[in-house]
């Protein structure tokens, strides 16, 4: 399934996924910025991608977070990050990995070899199909927008990023928070965590009720805080964060990648940005779709609302809010945007 791309005349990270999300420019398309950042006249699109691989991670980690099992070898973690021209907004808006979506004829699957009929599929799939190359070319499908930059991190690499933040991070619940896939027990209240419990905590789904809508609000939250954490010294410290960006980067190619160099210059075009700037939301849902033989049970964007959405973002503008677009299906999914203010752990 294919959204239109928005209707432009209709009406109406940050740490890890502001620093973390820039990706390729056709030649000459667009205006570069110092550093080699980008800069288009409606804004910067950044694709971050977390993806499910436990390459790198110790038997004691994998024992000690939780993390044994089959990796999907997938993206378990989609954010399209959008920056304003101006850099004074920034629109973080997440794509649920089993959106429903379909892969067209004759792209080559990266882990056969083999070439494809046109299919369904969910969109964590496409990364797994063809790498970054082909996930990015997804979701500028699904949105009608361009991704400017991309970045993927495995868990190896969020681990080590996080640990990077003297003191860990913060994280906070309001109620008991206990996951038995990913061991995480957190009790009322806010406490920092380092590297491993981070991403037990960005990966649970289980600990709320409120499945993957639950995870994704989490991992919102997580990258508000880690913003608001890196002023602590790191942000002030050049050497400390060359080396934080260097971690976040990593060395793997990846179409459109992020250079280092990028990362610090976005770094710096951000460093003063309040967080009541910053919206994060979710796609809006309408709800499930029947089940899809060898595809499984699958989320169906609304159309309309996904439109409006990316529409604004084209145009360079705030995302609409909760009441302009309809309510989904799924009580868990409604549309609702949140100030990256309001996601500050206490």
């Amino acid at each position: 399934m294919k959204f239109p791309r928005p209707r432009l005349s209709r009406r109406p990270l940050l740490a890890a996924a502001a620093l973390a999300t820039l990706a390729a420019l056709a030649p000459g398309a667009l205006a570069l910025a110092p550093g080699g950042l980008p800069a288009p006249e409606k804004g910067l699109n950044l694709l971050v991608v977390g993806i499910d691989s436990r390459k790198n991670v110790t038997a004691e980690e994998k024992e000690r977070f939780h993390l044994g099992g089959k990796e999907c070898d997938c993206t378990d973690v989609m954010m399209l990050v959008h920056v304003s021209a101006a850099n004074d907004r920034v629109e973080v808006v997440s794509l649920p990995r089993d959106s429903l979506t379909s892969f067209p004829a004759g792209h080559r699957d990266r882990r056969t070899g083999r070439t494809h009929a046109a299919h369904q599929a969910k969109i964590n799939n496409a990364w797994a199909e063809g790498g970054s190359a082909f996930a990015v070319e997804t979701v500028e499908s699904m949105t009608g927008l361009p991704v400017h930059r991309y970045l993927e991190i495995d868990f190896r690499r969020f681990m080590d990023t996080v640990d990077r933040v003297d003191g860990g991070v913060p994280v906070c619940t309001e109620q008991p928070l206990k996951d038995p896939s990913t061991g995480i027990d957190l009790q009322p209240g806010t406490k920092r965590v380092a590297g491993g419990e981070a991403l037990q905590y960005v990966r649970s789904r289980k600990a709320d009720g409120q499945m993957d809508f639950g995870r994704i609000r989490k991992q919102q939250q997580f990258v508000v805080n880690t913003l608001h954490r890196l002023h602590d010294g790191i942000l002030d410290d050049p050497e400390r964060l060359k080396a934080f960006a260097a971690t976040l980067r990593g060395t793997a190619a990846a179409e459109r990648g992020i250079s280092e160099a990028e990362l610090l210059t976005l770094a710096a075009h951000l460093r003063d940005l309040p967080p009541e700037r910053m919206e994060f939301a979710t796609v809006p849902v309408r709800g499930f779709n029947p089940d899809i033989e060898g595809v499984g049970s699958t989320l169906a964007w609304d159309e309309e609302g996904a439109a409006e959405v990316f529409g604004r973002l084209a145009e360079d503008r705030p995302l609409p809010a909760a009441g302009a677009v309809t309510p989904s299906q799924i009580p868990a999914a409604v549309y609702r945007p949140a100030t990256g203010s309001s996601l500050i752990c206490p």
